[in-house]
């Protein structure tokens, strides 16, 4: 793998957690390459949101504050939960079965912890859904949403149940859009995101409810 690759797997992994500094000098040592690759690594990240380059005080990993990520979740069961419904309606027994197809196929490279082919078939399952329901609008604003970092650091937050439950979630919308039940679609859509969210930010107490 490359500097680049190993240091995302890194951040994702936990080793380095929302507002640590990243310092190339001992990220060089830890990677066993040069600085140069190290500073590579730093830009690719920051472009992919994962990084924050920081004038005269170098890198540090990107944090969230987590009304933030509440508020990314929320906005994301709403609009795809609307997109699975109208995928429900709308898609051909071809189309479903495809879409079936990359359910499997995610879950399988789930199964090996293969991340980056979860990452990606997770993307191609969210957009070819949202294709299925024909709104471009839609469209535009899932894509935007699927491929934040705030996606990637969800799945380094999985442990084995919840990546079981993640891909049986797939498994069981796909199954929603073959059976042209929209209601089902969407409230398994709303289902997976709230766990999603559960898995990356732990339980939520309101306030004097604790």
């Amino acid at each position: 793998m490359s500097a680049v690759d190993d240091l995302r797997s890194l951040i994702l992994g936990g080793q380095y957690a929302p507002g640590d500094r990243l310092a190339e000098v001992e990220l060089a040592e830890a990677l066993g390459v040069s600085r140069t690759p190290v500073r590579e690594a730093l830009r690719r990240l920051a472009a992919e949101g994962l990084v924050e380059l920081i004038a005269n005080k170098g890198a540090r990993v990107v944090e969230y504050p987590r009304d933030d990520l509440e508020s990314i979740f929320e906005l994301r069961a709403r609009i795809e939960g609307l997109a699975a419904r109208q995928a429900a309606l709308a898609a051909a027994p071809e189309d479903a079965d495809r879409l079936h197809a990359i359910a499997v196929e995610l879950r399988e490279h789930a199964d090996r912890d293969d991340l980056d082919a979860v990452y990606r078939l997770n993307a191609d399952f969210h957009q070819g859904l949202v294709r299925l329901g024909g709104s471009t609008l839609l469209a535009q604003q899932i894509s935007m949403l699927i491929h934040s970092p705030v996606l990637l650091r969800t799945y380094g937050a999985f442990d084995k149940e919840a990546m079981d439950r993640s891909t049986g979630h797939h498994l069981e919308i796909a199954a929603a859009v073959r059976a042209g039940d929209p209601e089902w679609a969407e409230a398994v859509m709303r289902a997976h995101l709230f766990s999603a969210r559960a898995s990356l930010l732990g339980p939520r107490h309101q306030e004097g409810k604790r």
